[in-house]
């Protein structure tokens, strides 16, 4: 899950105060809602050919590049709508409207209906939600957690920029965001070594072009974009494009995004480009961290993790998870369940847990076997498929509450 996009939209007033881990393996396998059109009210006598509705509104120019790169239409007064006319995106719209409803059916809409019972109560106490080793994974942080305020997305793919004019007017792009989807829209994850291809073309230069697909397809309305940096203490500063085009060895780019939900809510997502390695955290003086830990209590999401907090060189970005968490949302790939102490922790698990797949047969825990093996607490379903074993039913996640809430 990881990986650049260059070049800022040089033809259009973007309001752009434009502001995990080593690297994986290659694995197998809303603010507003659109504008309504308003229908004209009913007249006092009967016209014969009633008037036409009013236009949509106009919208932001980074929403309309948001649709344009999600296949979706823009507004009327877009500069992007000649574009839109062209066979190219005509094709590839009608693409992604078939591979969209195919997966809102399999996927989203299952999520929805088994996250509104069993993650209810979390929900209402997850305000900040940190999702580690994530990439530009936004899609299954927002549908798990549709109602946070701030989303914190870190990964190793690099932070991008808003796609050049020139950029949405080449072919080329529309093939580049079918292959940067696919694994997702199939598999529920990113597969990290096809990214770091992907998102390094000339097309696609990191996750931000992504992020901004992902939030229009998820029903929001992209308001602003900014480029932003961590300091050595953490603290979160405006950025230029030269900083996250080339970031310094000990610099942590980041970009923070605006958006509006389909239910009116403003929400900040925040993702910073950053190796979570306990040796790379000192080159780095913890700058995320620190970031992470000032933000107050967490609800963590890890999915598709590579089992790297498994592994004692990334004890601290593990260590912070099990400090600042109430909760924690992940699959068998995120913190190994020994971690977490019986005295701190009520866990409920849920799905099915056989054994990780053949290329991380070595993160195989027996006590998770044994839990899920527990006809006292038998595990809960779980109606779709996450992770790695990304099959319905061979799918698992866990649900770790802890007994002691954090405070501020």
């Amino acid at each position: 899950m990881r990986v650049l996009l260059s070049r800022l939209l040089a033809s259009w007033p973007l309001l752009l105060a434009v502001a995990c881990s080593e690297p994986k393996t290659s694995t197998p396998e809303q603010a507003a809602p659109p504008t309504a059109v308003l229908q004209p009210a009913t007249p006092d006598t009967v016209a014969t050919t009633p008037p036409p509705a009013p236009p949509a509104a106009d919208t932001t120019a980074v929403q309309n590049v948001a649709a344009y790169l999600a296949g979706q239409p823009v507004s009327q007064n877009s500069d992007l709508r000649p574009l839109t006319a062209l066979p190219a995106w005509q094709a590839f719209a009608t693409n992604q409207a078939t591979s969209w409803a195919n997966y809102h059916q399999n996927r989203t809409e299952k999520i929805q209906r088994w996250a509104a019972t069993e993650l209810d109560s979390v929900r209402t106490h997850s305000p900040t939600i940190f999702y580690p080793f994530s990439g530009p994974d936004l899609l299954n942080v927002v549908t798990m957690f549709p109602g946070s305020q701030t989303y914190v997305l870190v990964g190793l793919e690099p932070v991008g920029t808003i796609p050049a004019r020139t950029t949405l007017e080449n072919p080329t792009l529309f093939p580049a965001i079918k292959a940067s989807l696919w694994s997702v829209l199939n598999f529920s994850f990113f597969r990290t070594n096809d990214m770091a291809v992907n998102l390094k073309s000339l097309e696609l230069d990191g996750a931000l072009p992504l992020l901004l697909l992902f939030a229009t397809r998820t029903q929001h309305q992209v308001q602003a974009v900014r480029y932003v940096q961590l300091d050595r203490q953490g603290q979160l500063t405006e950025a230029d494009t030269a900083t996250i085009h080339r970031p310094g060895p000990r610099v942590i780019p980041g970009v923070e995004l605006t958006l509006r939900n389909a239910a009116g809510q403003q929400q900040q997502v925040y993702y910073f480009s950053a190796d979570l390695s306990d040796w790379k955290l000192g080159a780095t003086k913890e700058a995320v961290l620190h970031y992470v830990r000032g933000l107050g209590p967490l609800t963590t999401y890890v999915k598709s993790a590579t089992y790297l907090m498994h592994k004692a060189y990334f004890s601290k970005v593990r260590n912070l998870i099990l400090q600042r968490s109430n909760f924690v949302l992940q699959d068998d790939s995120g913190i190994a369940v020994k971690y977490f102490r019986p005295a701190d922790w009520q866990l409920t698990y849920y799905g099915t847990y056989k054994r990780p797949i053949n290329l991380f047969a070595r993160y195989y825990q027996p006590e998770l076997t044994a839990a899920y093996a527990d006809s006292l607490h038998a595990p809960r379903p779980l109606p779709f498929g996450t992770g790695y074993n990304w099959r319905q039913n061979d799918s698992n996640l866990l649900l770790a509450h802890r007994h002691t809430a954090v405070v501020e």
